[in-house]
């Protein structure tokens, strides 16, 4: 047995391709652990819950902080990690401290800001994103939201910490932490469900949300990291993160604005209209996050590693050899579920609250959401390729391009399609953005010139 594990970690150790290939299967095994886990969740979420307005109250007071974390954090995260490692390998572990406490500070400055902001204005965010809501569902949407606000702090840091162990190729930790909030949600559910109703599942995610962010925190100290904010000053290491931090929120900002627009677009359709895009979702997110988390964390620190070393030759290789195993894999897998959509939701989903009218809803939003899997796959590797070569403002451009997109086709399809529409002009929106994402690369990536 250590002379097979012995001879894979040669086998590993030959290619770049080769090691991104391997943190891929790690980090995808831990990735299939957390999403079964988070199925588990949807399955007790559905069986409590159903379509309910309750339901529907939490996915919208949940929106505005999940959010706010994938803009905030997210974004310091992809602008901190090519940094990080330049100056990790040219001045030592001590400078890559210094800088990832530095950006703490920013980090955690700018979340409480944020944070600060979405509860002064709270009522107004509420009334627009679920102008669909009658007063009392306004009003436990307004609630639910207070609640889940502490995850804005909590997650932002976690994703930070989850960043770094990434860098350092820790991806196994990084990878499992997550399974601590579906676990902590359906634990919250069963245990005080009957009691609190749709108020335990808030402080399951909450719960969980603590536990995952003290495991990360824990892996970073034993890598001899301080996990404590201490700013060292503006050097060029750390403007050079807040430059590429600009217009990396701002794509954030405008690209994870396409899901607060379809959830609020979804919120004028009628009562439990809201859950079931939401339930749509489940099993594409289950598949997407599983494939494009593993290829995105394990291919990022390589790129930013070839990009730092101009690599040119090793990045094309690379993306060919990628991309061709993106469109063998994910094509013939998404027509077949396409196919089984309908009995798919019905044999997850409907039992207790969840109705048979609800799964052939639900089947057909899922059939649509399904269509953007090869598109995301293809898109997430050059989204990472992008951010390692420090061309994050080209990323706000395409952002853009998609959200204006994405409204102007959830108004076309909705009309024809109904509450569908809403998961085919998603579909549609990562069809355009991979197509600008390769338009961007191509003359980097043929010629291997200059990226500034």
């Amino acid at each position: 047995m250590y002379l097979g594990l012995e001879r894979c970690q040669r086998w590993c150790e030959r290619s770049v391709n080769r090691r991104i290939f391997a943190a891929i299967v790690s980090i995808g095994g831990f990735t299939i652990l957390v999403k079964l886990t988070a199925v588990a969740k949807q399955l007790v979420i559905a069986s409590r819950f159903g379509t309910s307005d309750a339901l529907d109250a939490f996915l919208i007071a949940f929106l505005a902080p999940s959010f706010a974390i994938n803009v905030a954090a997210g974004s310091f995260s992809a602008a901190l990690i090519p940094t990080f490692i330049e100056v990790r390998e040219r001045e030592g572990q001590d400078a890559a401290q210094r800088l990832f406490s530095s950006v703490m500070v920013l980090s955690v400055v700018l979340i409480l800001a944020i944070s600060g902001v979405l509860a002064a204005f709270s009522p107004t965010i509420i009334q627009i994103i679920g102008s669909g809501f009658s007063p009392e569902k306004q009003a436990l949407t307004r609630s639910l939201f207070f609640l889940t606000l502490p995850l804005l702090i909590i997650s932002g840091l976690a994703a930070i910490w989850a960043s770094i162990l990434n860098a350092q190729e820790r991806f196994a930790l990084a990878a499992v932490a997550p399974v601590m909030t579906p676990v902590a949600a359906v634990l919250a559910i069963l245990l005080l469900g009957r009691v609190w109703g749709i108020y335990a599942l808030a402080v399951g995610t909450v719960g969980g949300g603590i536990f995952e962010a003290a495991l990360l925190g824990r892996g970073l100290k034993r890598q001899g990291f301080s996990i404590l904010p201490r700013w060292h000053g503006l050097n060029p290491a750390v403007r050079q993160v807040a430059r590429q931090y600009a217009p990396m929120a701002a794509g954030a900002l405008l690209m994870s604005g396409t899901d607060v627009v379809d959830q609020s677009m979804a919120a004028m359709l009628g009562p439990g209209s809201v859950s079931a895009l939401s339930y749509g979702n489940k099993v594409v997110s289950l598949i997407i996050g599983i494939g494009s988390l593993s290829l995105s964390t394990a291919i990022f620190p390589h790129f930013s590693r070839m990009a730092a070393a101009n690599d040119w030759t090793g990045i094309r290789a690379t993306v060919k050899t990628y991309a061709r195993l993106i469109v063998l894999i994910t094509v013939p897998i998404t027509l077949a579920l396409v196919y089984f959509s309908k009995p798919i939701v019905a044999v997850l989903f409907e039992r207790g609250a969840f109705t048979a009218g609800d799964a052939h809803l639900v089947g057909r939003v899922q059939a649509f959401y399904l269509l953007q899997a090869p598109f995301y796959f293809l898109g997430i590797m050059g989204v990472r390729l992008l951010s390692a070569l420090k061309m994050n403002h080209i990323l706000m451009g395409i952002s853009a391009i998609n959200l204006f997109t994405n409204i102007v086709a959830n108004y076309v399809f909705m009309r024809y399609l109904g509450l569908p529409g809403i998961s085919l002009s998603t579909s549609v929106v990562y069809f355009m953005s991979v197509i600008l994402v390769y338009l961007s690369l191509r003359s980097q990536l043929r010629m291997g010139g200059s990226h500034g």
